[in-house]
Order: structure tokens, then C-alpha cells, then sequence
């Protein structure tokens, strides 16, 4: 299958933290590198329900639309649809990102499951119910995840994010089985699933950006934090929280954002890498992003849109 050219071919500071990453998520990665520090890429992630209206309504008010595309393994019957849209969407030129709401795995799948609670340290322990049940669904969407990675799509993949917070369920129990997790995932996909797609994206929850919560850049590609403000404001100490963890090891993105930061204050105090604003109301609502406002900073110098994406080196 022949991947499309889309100018991901520069030197970079820092490699993959899997030394068996794929050709597409080495480019990706170098890309991503060339960019930081002077441009960042516009992002929005989608509503699985309604797919398309999010990229609908900003080619209506601005005539282009977002480099990234964020995209979730929310809902088990619709995700055989979000691999779907992610092939599309590389295909055509842009960026993929993933998360997944990651229901409590004795409970369910779902939004409202991943706030549940769910035994985390038990489920670290080979032979629970908890443990099996984790290792179930984590096998599920590692199966996912290989439909991407035999298409050759690379991923910004965003799991566990907002750690640090106390309301998904992987945040509950402290920083040690959270950490503890993340290296689990990290070891089962990309070392016995072989899945090589994969640009491993932390997101703190900004309200406690904690290194003690850090999984390490050994199995960490990109730092981000969020946190849903009111305003334009580019948050600046958010962003030098992240980088006093992180120093110069890894690019930092604004992993979500209701109202998009301002192009023209972005710079070293706040150089995020990216900004991905969430769904439905968070992009549609003008007290979050009129359209106005939404036109103007997606034509911006600063931010790149996907048309710009090839022509940005």
C-alpha cells in the first residue's frame, strides 16, 4: 500500500522511544520535531456519534481544515468506523491522534465507566479477575491499533489521559500503579504486539501537573497537559510545569483545549506543539470559539492547517 508524501522527512533532536518504530512514525516524529519552538498545528477532535460535523463546520467558517485529527475507542460497536476514519484521514494528508475512554474493564465500556472505579492495584496482579479482564480489553484494542499499523498510519496515541486527575479510574490510585500501567500498555503493544505506529503522547490533567506522575521518556514520545479555561490565553505556566518535567526530551502539546490558545501570544513561554480543541459545544459555541476568532487564528502564520501540512519544510 503506498503511503501518501506529505514532507515527514527532517533531522531530529530525539528518537522514538520504541528503537522499533515504523518508517511512517519515524518521519511523523521528525516532522513533529522541525515544527517545535516555531509553528503548531491545528487540531480537533472528533464526536464519534456524528462524525464529520466537527470538519464540516470548520471548513464552513474557515475554508480549511485541521492538521490533526483527534479521534477515540469510546464505543465498541463504532470503532471498526474510527479505524475507518483514521485510514481517510492519513490517506488524504492529515494527522491521526487516538485516546480511549477507557471504561472500568469489570464494568463496561463507555464514558461514564472510565469515572467508575476499578481496582487498579488488584488488576496489576497476574491471575485476578481484575487483571484478566484488563488484559482482555487491552488485547481489544491492540487488535484495533494493528489494523492501523498494517495500513501504515501513524499515531499520535494518547492513552490514560488527564493521569493526573482524580475522575478516570487510572488516575485513582496514585502515581505508582498509574505508572505502573502505562508501562504495561507500553510493553504489550509495543514489544509482544509489535505495534511500531505508535508516537507515545502523556497528558497531565492541568490542575496537577506532578512529575511524580511521569511515566518516563523511555516510554514517552510527546508531553502534554490540559486543562479547559476560559479565554484565549496561551497558558503559559501550564505549559513550563510540563517542561520543567520534561526539559528538552520531548516536544509539549496542548493535548485539549475548549477555547484555542491566541497565535500571536504563543512563543517560549507557551511554544505548544500542538492544540486540540474538544468536540461538539467546546468548538461550536461562540462563548468558546466564535467564528470569527476561529477563521482568523486558522489563518494565522503560526498555526498550520492541513493544507499547509506538505508545504511547511
Amino acid at each position: 500500500m503506498t503511503t501518501p508524501t506529505i514532507g515527514w522527512a527532517s533531522p531530529q533532536p530525539r528518537r522514538l522511544s520504541n528503537p522499533k518504530a515504523s518508517a511512517e512514525a519515524r518521519a511523523l516524529y521528525a516532522y513533529l520535531w522541525s515544527l517545535y519552538g516555531r509553528k503548531t498545528l491545528t487540531g480537533q477532535q472528533e464526536g464519534v456519534a456524528r462524525p464529520g460535523v466537527e470538519l464540516d463546520y470548520i471548513e464552513k467558517v474557515t475554508r480549511r481544515q485541521p492538521a490533526i485529527l483527534g479521534l477515540d475507542y469510546i464505543e465498541p460497536r463504532l470503532n471498526a468506523g474510527v479505524n475507518e476514519r483514521a485510514i481517510a484521514w492519513h490517506r488524504s494528508g492529515g494527522i491521526v491522534t487516538l485516546c480511549w475512554h477507557w471504561g472500568a474493564p469489570d464494568i463496561g465500556p463507555g464514558y461514564d465507566n472510565s469515572k467508575k472505579d476499578f481496582d487498579l492495584v488488584a488488576a496489576l496482579r497476574p491471575g485476578t479477575p481484575q487483571n484478566l479482564a484488563l488484559h482482555r480489553d487491552l488485547a481489544r484494542v491492540a487488535d484495533l491499533l494493528s489494523v492501523l499499523r498494517d495500513h501504515r498510519v501513524p499515531v499520535l496515541w494518547r492513552p490514560l489521559h488527564e493521569f493526573s486527575g482524580d475522575w478516570f479510574w487510572w488516575g485513582k490510585h496514585g502515581p505508582e500503579a498509574f505508572k505502573a500501567l502505562w508501562a504495561l500498555m507500553y510493553d504489550t503493544f509495543a514489544r509482544q504486539r509489535g505495534l511500531d505506529n505508535l508516537i507515545w503522547v502523556a497528558g497531565w490533567a492541568g490542575q496537577n501537573v506532578d512529575p511524580a506522575w511521569y511515566p518516563g521518556c523511555d516510554r514517552v514520545d510527546v508531553a502534554g497537559a490540559d486543562i479547559y479555561a476560559d479565554g484565549h490565553g496561551v497558558l503559559a505556566p501550564m505549559f513550563q510545569a510540563v517542561k520543567a518535567i520534561v526539559g528538552e526530551a520531548t516536544p509539549i502539546c496542548l493535548h485539549e483545549n475548549g477555547p484555542i490558545p491566541d497565535p500571536a501570544l504563543l512563543g517560549p513561554e507557551a511554544d505548544w506543539l500542538w492544540f486540540m480543541t474538544w468536540h461538539t459545544r467546546w468548538l461550536m459555541d461562540p462563548g468558546q470559539n466564535d467564528p470569527e476568532r476561529l477563521k482568523a487564528y486558522y489563518a494565522s502564520e503560526r498555526f498550520l492547517t492541513k493544507d499547509e501540512l506538505k508545504h511547511s519544510i
